[in-house]
């Protein structure tokens, strides 16, 4: 089964959506997109990075994209003004990450496959790292579950609770930076924190509960997957931006779906 190299972007596609929709949600709840962007653009750094001194992709992606996450919530506890303090990280990285690149003549790299991901060419090492790292997010997440809620609800509730806001804070932050450097392979650095946010968002319009909406988000990233996987042997299209394509339309329908139900008289 695992010698088709369909069936294997689809298990590669799955894993993923197992653990970027309860974090995805978790990400639009604190309003964090631009720290996924910070965060996926910094992978591009990694790659240069692991290509310099020959070690793992993998290993040098997930380096590098958990110092950016590590900085980024440091600085968010310090309460700089995010929005400008990561436009400015995100995009940076990715340039130093691009320009790093140039200096290494001796590898030949097309950079195309790190940006949209290239989700067709997963190997059977490369779907172990996936599935492996997908396990150990959303079992982080499903562990931390009731406290990264109490936090994001209200952190003056969670130190009652006896909890700790930065912690449960770095808790997302490792979850992220092991999605950023497992997803690479699958959506590429530039439509990852499309991933993570796209089916969340589109999951809220269905939910009513925090646990509802995670599961929703799962299911809309899983169908994404299967539908952006068979747009792209339909129409020869890349398979990456494929797969976010469909999310973003089934985000749409939900959207206006629930924009013609709330219109709807007596409600």
């Amino acid at each position: 089964m695992l010698d088709d190299f369909m069936m294997r972007a689809l298990l590669a596609g799955l894993a993923v959506a197992l653990a970027t929709g309860p974090l995805g949600c978790f990400v639009v709840w604190r309003r964090m997109a631009y720290f996924g962007d910070a965060t996926s653009h910094a992978a591009i750094l990694g790659v240069a990075l692991a290509l310099g001194f020959q070690i793992s992709i993998f290993v040098g992606t997930l380096v590098v994209a958990l110092l950016m996450a590590m900085v980024v919530s440091v600085m968010a506890g310090r309460g700089w003004a995010m929005d400008t303090t990561l436009g400015v990280l995100a995009h940076s990285a990715l340039a130093f990450g691009l320009v790093a690149v140039s200096f290494l003549p001796a590898v030949r790299v097309d950079l195309t496959a790190y940006l949209f991901g290239d989700i067709l060419a997963v190997s059977r090492m490369d779907l172990a790292i996936i599935v492996a790292g997908s396990v150990l997010v959303l079992g982080l997440i499903l562990w931390r579950w009731s406290a990264l809620l109490t936090a994001t609800l209200n952190e003056d509730l969670a130190h009652a609770s006896g909890l700790s806001p930065a912690r449960e804070r770095m808790v997302l932050t490792l979850s992220l930076a092991v999605v950023v450097a497992v997803a690479l392979k699958i959506v590429g650095a530039l439509l990852i924190a499309a991933m993570l946010i796209v089916p969340a968002a589109a999951a809220r319009n269905l939910a009513r509960t925090p646990e509802v909406m995670a599961l929703c988000a799962v299911a809309i990233g899983g169908v994404s997957v299967w539908g952006g996987l068979q747009l792209s042997l339909w129409q020869d299209t890349p398979s990456g931006p494929s797969i976010v394509v469909v999310a973003a339309l089934i985000f749409a329908l939900f959207t206006f779906a629930a924009a013609l139900v709330q219109k709807r008289p007596g409600r």
